[in-house]
């Protein structure tokens, strides 16, 4: 926009300067041509008072050297000699005596004469000014005044060199003019843009300063945007309230089902039934923590100044796990229910001499992501089927396979879609989208395909293992808490 208005201001500003400064160009030029006739008008007026006077050539030489035009060589004077009746044809010249230099042919003098008024004629050099003065002898003589073509074009090229600066210049200020116009609302514009982008990228932190500068209805703009992001964030916070409210409700139902399995007594059921319970509980608090946290941080950003601390304070650990880690603690949670089911399984490249396999992934998602892998699993296929965890070292990844001899996943679109789970009675069509948020999060994916060693469905998570630095933003700023506001500049 701001180079638009440049180019715009400049082909104005061009175009006006064009309609007045060529008109005012043709007219110099041709003032000057008047004013050099008109100098020669004056010069050859000047030795008409000798001339009627006298005819003596001595006197005439002395009155031509008198003038300007006469002592520059530029002005002669042709004295008739004498003259005859010839008929009806009126006086003939017969005879001229020339004084001073002359420039005109015989032929142009005596047309001069015979038009009995100023005329101007072309001359090698520029024009000769001819005009017949009446002499006291009774015949006419033709003062010639030389106007040389520099004379005809004096001060044009200074003139015009003038108006074109003047040009320059205009067209100069306007585009400074332009330009600074275009900096206020294009500076603006890009403060708007860049506040919606890291408010899209999930910084919902950040305000866009309403400067007196700016045009009004930016100014507004900028007032629509950052009470637009005061909602969002009051909404996000409140939906994560409602998250650990509704979260907070399951401790009831957990306390009975502690006490109930408290009483189970002894064996490997009820082991297994009490830690499951305590796991349960676990999630419920970490919930609970974590979505009373970042509406905490949330409120504390919205702009009233309630929060305190620095931003070291405000800055959050960073998130990382040893991948093969997890993954053969919930493998080996997972295989006494695969024992009870008849369920063949394998782990591999995560067993305990493996190397570490660290990703930017709290081991609590990590966890939860393959938990949802694996409950499909004994949710969807029948008791039984196989299945295989492969845990794959790459040089920038980890990547991580699911698969088992199951009858597939027919729409594996539909199954990566929020919410959009086909898997029956008791799916809510999430757990797909926690794997796939869990990969997104390290700038890494989920794909989902059939497995060519079991037969079934095979889930592919690729978690990024690059710096920080090399995530995309969105996922970045879904991880961390939000921090108090931030101006846009």
């Amino acid at each position: 926009m701001r180079w638009a208005l440049v180019k715009v201001s400049v082909a104005v500003t061009t175009m006006v300067a064009l309609a007045f400064l060529l008109p005012l160009g043709l007219m110099v030029r041709e003032t000057a041509r008047d004013r050099a006739f008109s100098g020669a008008e004056r010069q050859a007026a000047a030795i008409g008072p000798a001339l009627a006077i006298t005819g003596d050539p001595g006197e005439l030489t002395r009155a031509l050297a008198s003038t300007q035009a006469g002592a520059a060589g530029m002005l002669a004077v042709h004295v008739p000699g004498h003259t005859a009746v010839a008929g009806s044809g009126g006086t003939k010249v017969t005879g001229l005596t020339t004084i001073g230099r002359p420039r005109a042919t015989d032929a142009q003098i005596l047309g001069a004469t015979a038009a009995g008024h100023p005329v101007s004629t072309g001359v090698p050099g520029g024009f000769a000014y001819l005009e017949p003065v009446a002499v006291g002898s009774g015949g006419v003589a033709v003062v010639e005044v030389f106007i040389p073509n520099a004379a005809l074009s004096q001060g044009v090229v200074t003139a015009w060199l003038v108006l074109t600066a003047v040009a320059v210049a205009l067209v100069l200020i306007s585009v400074l003019v332009a330009d600074r116009l275009g900096t206020r609302i294009v500076g603006s514009a890009r403060r708007l843009a860049g506040a919606a982008r890291a408010l899209g990228a999930g910084d919902l932190a950040v305000r866009v300063p309403q400067a007196d500068d700016s045009p009004p209805e930016l100014r507004d703009a900028a007032a629509a945007f950052n009470a637009m992001a005061d909602r969002v964030v009051r909404l996000v916070a409140a939906e994560r309230e409602l998250a650990a409210d509704l979260s907070h409700r399951l401790r009831t139902p957990l306390t009975v089902l502690r006490l109930n399995a408290a009483a189970l007594g002894q064996g490997d059921a009820a082991e297994q039934t009490r830690h499951a319970v305590d796991q349960l509980e676990r999630e419920v608090d970490q919930i609970i923590h974590t979505a009373r946290g970042r509406s905490q941080g949330l409120i504390l950003g919205d702009g009233t100044g309630a929060g305190t601390g620095s931003d070291e304070d405000a800055a959050p650990a960073p998130l990382s796990c040893d991948a093969a880690e997890v993954i053969r603690d919930r493998v080996a949670f997972w295989s006494a229910l695969a024992e009870d089911e008849g369920r063949d399984w394998r782990l591999s490249g995560a067993d305990a001499a493996a190397p570490p396999a660290v990703v930017p992934v709290a081991s609590a998602d990590l966890g939860a992501a393959l938990d949802s892998l694996l409950g499909n699993i004994f949710r969807h296929t029948p008791e039984g089927t196989a299945f295989v965890v492969d845990v794959h070292r790459a040089a920038d990844a980890v990547i991580v396979l699911v698969s088992d001899a199951g009858p597939g996943i027919a729409d594996t679109e539909a199954a990566l879609r929020r919410g959009h789970g086909v898997g029956g009675a008791g799916s809510t069509g999430l757990g797909l989208d926690i794997v796939r948020r869990v990969a997104e999060s390290t700038g890494g994916e989920v794909e989902v395909g059939r497995s060519a060693i079991l037969g079934g469905s095979e889930i592919r998570i690729r978690l990024q293992t690059e710096p920080a630095g090399s995530r995309p933003p969105a996922s970045r700023s879904r991880r961390r808490p939000a921090p108090r506001v931030r101006l846009v500049r």
